[in-house]
């Protein structure tokens, strides 16, 4: 079952009106993000646990808390520390239910593997290497399911990026998926309001930066500025393009 089809659960008749509050979210919690408006990011997901402890929240909805935890970790993860770890956790745990209910849920497979990665970074060796093992696995089975959406791609890319050596094959075969998932959300609509849009922006300045540790510069300007034009508030892909002018 994708993420639209949890619009549907409850009550067809109000469908219309899930998609558009799920659109709404998506746009507020990508804006904090991409703002870098951390404590923006914090009310909404309190608003968003509230709505889930009264009893009322829907797979949609939990996805979406998932989404806006994943978040915050990343931005947490800069300078607070101490709110990532547990975000992370909060974001696993949304997803359980969901996975639960469907467990091909390819959208809900993937974005619970990238809170598991990044939990990585804050757990001993031996926690760290069962969190490993969790994240890979669901990975694994989001790409037998979908293997051509372009989030699932991304972020297999970015874990083979951050295993591979620099110039090695892998690495290179790593770049290729990536350029692979680029191509893909550019096809692919950003403004979905009844599914998970995104990853647009991410996958283009993350390919932006490969190239410029690469040597290609206008590769690099390319789609760190196509970053831009969907994301214009995207605060890391302007600093990123600075380090083009000043490197």
């Amino acid at each position: 079952m994708h993420l639209a089809s949890f619009l549907l659960l409850l009550c067809p008749a109000a469908a219309p009106v899930h998609a558009q509050r799920g659109g709404d979210l998506q746009a507020q919690i990508l804006y904090a993000f991409q703002s870098e408006e951390i404590n923006e990011l914090a009310s909404l997901i309190q608003t968003l646990k509230t709505q889930v402890r009264a009893g009322t929240a829907d797979s949609a909805l939990r996805y979406h808390l998932a989404h806006a935890d994943y978040r915050l970790a990343l931005l947490s993860g800069e300078t607070q520390t101490r709110n990532a770890e547990p975000a992370l956790n909060e974001c696993i745990d949304q997803l359980k239910p969901i996975l639960e209910q469907d467990a091909d849920s390819v959208e809900a497979l993937a974005l619970q593997s990238a809170c598991y990665s990044n939990l990585v970074r804050y757990k001993k060796k031996f926690e760290s290497v069962l969190y490993r093992s969790r994240a890979a696995d669901r990975l694994r089975a989001a790409s037998k399911l979908a293997p051509k959406n372009p989030r699932v791609l991304y972020l297999s890319a970015i874990d083979a990026l951050a295993r591979a050596n620099p110039g090695s094959p892998e690495s290179s075969l790593a770049l290729e998926q990536l350029e692979l998932a680029a191509q893909l959300f550019e096809q692919s609509s950003a403004t979905t309001i009844d599914s998970p849009s995104w990853g647009h922006a991410e996958a283009y300045l993350e390919l932006g930066r490969q190239l410029q540790l690469r040597g290609d510069v206008l590769g690099a300007r390319n789609w760190i500025e196509k970053a831009l034009i969907m994301a214009p508030d995207y605060k890391a892909a302007r600093r990123q393009l600075v380090t083009l002018v000043h490197p």
